[in-house]
């Protein structure tokens, strides 16, 4: 490789432009969310969903999931005691529950 090597007879062209950024909440090619364009997402539980009991589920588990901490099982329960009844710990699956905005 020479030093003429790097030389171009194109003169003056306008550089490539970069891609334009995706829209807010869009996905990469890998499936990741745009989190650098989108702000910080709401918890799931944010809008008062209802959540379905799946196998393996517990209140601790659901409300780490949609609220980011586990010890909000409470506030769940509390929504919820007319379904679960007097014991937290025995929810079943396909139970629908009440997810409080909190």
């Amino acid at each position: 490789m020479g030093l003429f090597d790097f030389l171009s007879n194109k003169g003056e062209e306008k550089p490539v432009q970069p891609a334009a950024k995706p829209a807010a909440g869009a996905t990469d090619f890998f499936g990741n969310n745009n989190a650098a364009a989108a702000p910080a997402a709401q918890p799931t539980a944010a809008k008062g969903d209802s959540y379905t009991v799946v196998s393996g589920d517990s209140l601790s588990k659901i409300a780490k999931h949609h609220y980011g901490d586990a010890s909000k099982w409470h506030q769940i329960y509390e929504a919820n005691k007319a379904i679960i009844g007097a014991n937290p710990d025995h929810i079943e699956v396909g139970q629908q529950l009440t997810l409080p905005t909190l």
